[in-house]
């Protein structure tokens, strides 16, 4: 294990642990040496290692990666809970995907975990009334990653968004804490409403893969949203809700279903 340390002197556990793959990586795969180098190796932090990859999957010819590493950095520096959020999602991706073989794996090559990194800079953007960069950013977001999240949402940490292809959170939605998603779920308004007009997802909620929850709409905390649901009224918590349109069916087995990632409910409590 590598030591390293983060600002205060303090020991970074994933930063140590994710330096300490990646070396291994490097001795054991000649070929992708440099870039895993070039990548992690070479920096001295988590943060400045993500923001030269984002920087370089994100970058175009109207915006070079070295300007876009100078931005992501500010972000990082000015808001530090956004690292802290990075290592929990990052965390999350490790605990929840059984594909996930350590921390190296997400963190070079999984998109679900790219694109949220990169909204937490456009929403930080955003914060600060730099609008324009903002969406911009969202845009790159959705040309490379294919996930298309509005950078006004605001999103807890701990968020694994599994495989992510088509994934859609909308302006006004509310994602919670250690919430579990998988690809071409949209959290999007159910019509031509102006305002705040999109889910908000409690703590722990499971969504499985192309549900839809449309509408300003409450996902109590703890929930289950079935596969392929179009979920269009509330949902209280730890609920399982599953059809077209949703309706409860059962209540999680587990008090935290995000984490348990079971996309089954026969096995749930039968309402």
């Amino acid at each position: 294990m590598i030591m390293t340390l983060i600002k205060g002197g303090h020991y970074d556990p994933v930063w140590a642990e994710l330096r300490s793959e990646v070396a291994e990586m490097a001795e054991s795969e000649n070929m992708l040496a440099s870039y895993l180098h070039a990548t992690v190796l070479n920096h001295k932090s988590l943060e400045h290692s993500l923001s030269f990859l984002l920087a370089g999957r994100l970058s175009s010819p109207h915006l070079s990666a070295m300007s876009l590493r100078d931005v992501i950095d500010e972000a990082f520096h000015a808001d530090p809970e956004i690292g802290t959020a990075v290592r929990h999602d990052l965390s999350a991706v490790v605990d929840r995907d059984p594909a996930a073989l350590g921390v190296a794996q997400p963190f070079l090559y999984y998109k679900g975990f790219h694109a949220l990194q990169a909204f937490r800079v456009s929403h930080w953007l955003w914060s600060n009334r730099r609008n324009a960069l903002a969406l911009h950013l969202q845009n790159r977001i959705s040309e490379v990653f294919a996930v298309d999240i509005h950078p006004a949402a605001q999103i807890g940490k701990g968020i694994l968004i599994d495989h992510a292809t088509s994934v859609i959170i909308g302006e006004t939605a509310v994602v919670g804490d250690d919430v579990s998603m998988l690809h071409e779920v949209t959290l999007g308004g159910n019509g031509k409403e102006s305002g705040d007009r999109h889910p908000k997802v409690g703590n722990g909620v499971l969504i499985g893969a192309g549900a839809k929850i449309l509408g300003n709409i409450k996902i109590g905390d703890g929930s289950k949203i079935a596969a392929g649901s179009v979920v269009l009224k509330e949902v209280p918590p730890h609920s399982t809700v599953a059809g077209i349109p949703a309706r409860v069916v059962g209540r999680p087995i587990t008090i935290i279903p995000s984490h348990l990632m079971d996309q089954n409910f026969e096995y749930d409590y039968c309402i």
